[in-house]
């Protein structure tokens, strides 16, 4: 297991921890005083810096190489009854949109979500989960045979924006992240989006729209990512740790200004500590969320999303 740097004092006390129950069975000694001692030690570190998190360190969290990613969720939470769907019927599939349907707990649903790799190989595969207009445009299609057969869209959030090189420009990728705002808006089946990781720009808002917006506790949500921001307004990345105290960009911030509805526990130390326990988590909120949004009339969710965004926000009037 990786630590991020202000983890390190929990690294350390680990490390102390298993030294002594190594030397404990080598020598043949009773160590279990100092055992019991350093594991309270490391409760203590834990409550100490996990319940004290800085925007900037959720944000490093959400980065961290171990967090799950969306097939992880998906097919955690459909127990592998997962059948992906691929390409755009236009140019080709990207492979950093996943979509395709399987069933929680007996419920079937339409799933779309961003895919990162876990090295280098898999990040080239993926495109580092940077969506093309081809991976936009498979979403869309996605969401539109889930529109027909009445299944409700869980739509995972997690990318450092949408591909920004030169043929995805030619393609047409700002066109095809307007088009894909205007169509969820109009989707008559619920859409329930999660941040899981990053939540980056456009890259993210093209699968964001949606009933209820919900996020994992160790993730951030924000029209640019802290070291563009300080690039831009410090003219120095370096400041990126200022620039996510401004931005806000943290789901108890964005709780506070109406932009998430509803907050994900994860365990101590992030979802990827306890994997099992963050899924059954997230499992339980979006059977909640689906229970819930399965009253409401199919044509009143254009109506209820246009109320949603329009409420976001303020403006003073000047005479």
């Amino acid at each position: 297991m990786q630590y991020l740097e202000f983890e390190k004092p929990i690294e350390e006390l680990n490390n102390k921890l298993i030294q002594a129950r190594e030397l404990a069975d080598l020598e043949d000694v009773d160590a279990s005083k100092t055992i019991n001692d350093i594991e309270n030690q490391i409760l203590k570190a834990k409550k100490e810096i996990y319940n004290n998190l800085s925007p900037w360190q959720k944000v490093q969290l959400s980065r961290h190489p171990d967090r799950p990613y969306s097939l992880d969720y998906i097919n955690a939470l459909t127990n592998g009854d997962f059948v992906e769907l691929h390409g755009d019927r236009n140019v080709k599939d990207d492979k950093a949109m996943i979509g395709g349907w399987g069933t929680i707990d007996g419920k079937t649903v339409m799933f779309i979500g961003q895919q990162k790799g876990r090295n280098t190989k898999e990040n080239l595969y993926r495109n580092f989960g940077m969506m093309r207009p081809e991976g936009y445009r498979k979403a869309i299609r996605v969401m539109k045979i889930a529109e027909k057969f009445n299944l409700p869209i869980i739509s995972l959030l997690d990318t450092i924006g949408a591909y920004p090189g030169i043929g995805a420009e030619e393609r047409g990728q700002g066109e095809a992240i307007a088009k894909n705002l205007i169509t969820m808006s109009g989707i008559e089946v619920p859409i329930i989006s999660v941040v899981i990781g990053e939540g980056a720009s456009g890259g993210a808002l093209g699968i964001g729209v949606c009933d209820r917006m919900l996020m994992m506790e160790n993730t951030w949500y924000s029209v640019i990512s802290p070291e563009g921001c300080a690039s831009i307004l410090f003219r120095d990345a370096k400041r990126a740790e200022d620039a996510a105290e401004a931005l806000k960009p943290t789901p108890k911030d964005l709780l506070e200004i109406g932009i998430c509805d509803r907050i994900i526990e994860e365990p101590n130390g992030g979802a990827h500590r306890d994997f099992e326990a963050s899924c059954n988590s997230l499992k339980n909120v979006l059977l909640d969320e689906i229970k819930k949004l399965s009253s409401v009339d199919k044509k009143d969710f254009l109506q209820n999303r246009i109320e949603k965004y329009a409420a976001l926000g303020f403006f003073e009037e000047i005479s």
